[in-house]
């Protein structure tokens, strides 16, 4: 299918609107969540996430007259608000922009930096020569890198946007003073932690309150971040980077502000570590350019390192191009998607990493060496896991492969969000803090977490007697998968999608441009359709991919069922100006879509 036919191909949707309601009480009423639908058609602008109250602030700037950039800014700084433990100012994150007067594309990347006194063996135990066990490394001090988040709002709206990040603070500081109701979601995830949480009074305090994690129903405040939000907006970035705030957050790592009296135990010492104002100060963000493959006639662009998201969700899709899959069964179809993101899962392990040259990655990117990995796919069995990393060397035409090495994944946290304005830019923006609750440390009086992004390093060698590209030093970014991803047909927006969820973010993204581009499936089928995640092993799955698909696989596939995987976010770009916009029905309580004007109200 052409891809303006693909584009002007009829989509049948049904809109779905579920209210939160909140118990009554005495006195003034409780702030209640914005109405939440998965689903939104129509005009003048569209905003996802995986939050009804973020969503509602996002969609608020763009009925202002403020831009994509400027919405995207607002949601994010939300998200802080009410998804503290995915994302926040205590974190980082990559964005793809969209330019619609010159019809580029744009990449961010607000990476968290290792501080200049990490080394290569800062995740190995001295007193044992071995790795820290990874939640003995992740409640520390060793976890966090410099904050990039700030940097990221910052530059995005100066570079692109239409207002301050003044103006872009506010709706978020007045959500933290007001409150909004705790939901299963949030409570759940305190739960989770409780045990990590309790050790230091900081966060016991905001997020333990009576040594309990708040009721479902109630409402939760934060005016410390109401107020840190407000301190930045009237003084600028530089408090956090190089004041008042900053110093709080070097005194949190190195000393971490352990609790008089936890709430629970915790099995392992709580180790400080050496950040300081010059590592905060020293932070940039980078402008790289984006990834891209072209993928049945779209251009499809991405993240670039230190994220490996983009090549490795490009390198797949040039793999699959090699087949016909719309004239596949469905199963057939997903057998491919599995055996090319297991592909690709090798060679992302073994080459890519911050500081991997462009001339490798260009390589990865390219047809040739996709042809020479597609040759491996057998289309009547899975190939044995772990397959082996390919040899991106330019000389190309047989399956060579290189030796198999170790695999390691980064944990599963992270939000993602999704903007378009009536002008046509868009953002696609995936921010984290890491692993849910992130390093588990509150800053004192400032009222956000820190990340625990380093753990996203290797913590020891991993390719055997090649070269690990992951690996901790001064400096440094540690490797992610996150893979906000724009469409382009003809230059001009088709598509704009992304996720959290760790390293499973990439098949993630990979398997919804699957799903929407060779199934036929309308973008809300394709963000809701059943999941599934192969990184080079055994393949995870919800139930629901395995009882579709499993039976008509060929042999050799072997799944671990997991509840769900990613809350992804996308909007799609109609003719005539209309947009789908489309968040998760059901996974992480489901999200929240919404457009300017609605197609068809009256």
């Amino acid at each position: 299918m052409r891809p303006r036919a693909l584009i002007t191909a009829t989509i049948a949707l049904t809109t779905l609107v579920a209210g939160a309601t909140v118990p009554a009480q005495a006195g003034p009423p409780r702030p209640t969540e914005p109405p939440k639908a998965a689903v939104a058609v129509g005009y003048g602008g569209a905003v996802s996430t995986v939050d009804a109250t973020a969503t509602a602030v996002g969609l608020d700037v763009l009925r202002r007259g403020g831009n994509a950039v400027d919405a995207a800014v607002a949601a994010a700084a939300t998200l802080g608000v009410t998804e503290p433990f995915s994302a926040g100012v205590g974190g980082g994150g990559f964005l793809v922009y969209y330019d619609a007067r010159t019809r580029q594309v744009h990449t961010i990347d607000g990476r968290e930096a290792a501080p200049a006194s990490m080394t290569e063996t800062s995740f190995v135990n001295p007193a044992t020569g071995r790795p820290y066990a990874f939640d003995e490394a992740r409640i520390s001090g060793l976890s966090a890198g410099v904050p990039g988040t700030l940097l990221t709002w910052q530059d995005a709206l100066r570079r692109w946007g239409t207002r301050s990040l003044a103006q872009m603070l506010t709706p978020a500081a007045r959500v933290a003073e007001r409150g909004f109701p705790v939901d299963e979601t949030f409570a759940s995830q305190i739960a989770a932690n409780q045990a990590a949480f309790g050790q230091f009074h900081s966060t016991s305090a905001l997020y333990l309150p009576g040594g309990r994690p708040p009721a479902v129903g109630s409402t939760f405040r934060n005016p410390d971040l109401a107020d840190t939000y407000r301190l930045i907006a009237k003084r600028g970035t530089g408090v956090f980077y190089r004041g008042e705030v900053g110093r709080d957050v070097v005194a949190t790592v190195q000393h971490p502000p352990l609790a008089t009296t936890p709430v629970g135990t915790w099995p392992y010492p709580i180790r400080p570590a050496g950040m300081t104002m010059g590592d905060l100060a020293d932070y940039r963000t980078r402008f790289p350019e984006p990834t891209r493959s072209d993928y049945r006639g779209l251009q499809v662009y991405g993240m670039s390192t230190p994220s490996s998201g983009g090549t490795a969700v490009g390198e797949a899709l040039n793999i699959l191009e090699r087949f016909d899959l719309r004239s596949m069964t469905p199963a057939q179809a997903m057998h491919h998607y599995l055996e090319a993101s297991a592909l690709a899962f090798a060679d992302r392990n073994r080459y890519v990493g911050d500081h991997t040259s462009q001339a490798v990655l260009r390589e990865l990117l390219g047809d040739a060496y996709a042809k020479e990995r597609a040759c491996t796919i057998d289309a009547a069995a899975a190939l044995p896991k772990p397959v082996a990393p390919g040899v991106p060397d330019g000389a190309y035409g047989g399956c060579s492969t290189a030796t198999v090495a170790d695999t390691r994944d980064d944990r599963k946290s992270t939000t993602n969000l999704t903007v378009a304005d009536r002008w046509g830019n868009v953002v696609e923006y995936t921010l984290t803090i890491e692993a849910t609750g992130g390093n588990g440390m509150v800053v004192p009086g400032r009222g956000f977490l820190l990340n625990n992004e380093l753990t996203d390093f290797n913590f020891a060698p991993t390719q055997g007697t090649a070269p690990d590209p992951n690996l901790p030093a001064p400096g440094k970014r540690p490797r992610s998968s996150m893979a906000p991803t724009i469409v382009l047909a003809d230059g001009r927006p088709f598509l704009a999608v992304g996720t959290p969820g760790g390293a499973t973010i990439i098949t993630t993204v990979l398997q919804m441009l699957v799903n929407r581009i060779d199934l036929g499936m309308t973008l809300p089928e394709a963000l809701a359709a059943p999941r599934a995640s192969q990184r080079n092993g055994t393949t995870q799955a919800e139930p629901a991919f395995v009882t579709a698909y499993a039976g008509g696989l060929p042999k050799g596939h072997t799944f671990s069922e997991t509840a769900e995987i990613g809350a992804a976010t996308g909007i799609e770009f109609l003719p005539g100006g209309r947009f789908v916009a489309a968040a998760e029905p059901v996974r992480r309580g489901g999200g929240a879509a919404a457009v300017v004007d609605r197609w068809g109200r009256n």
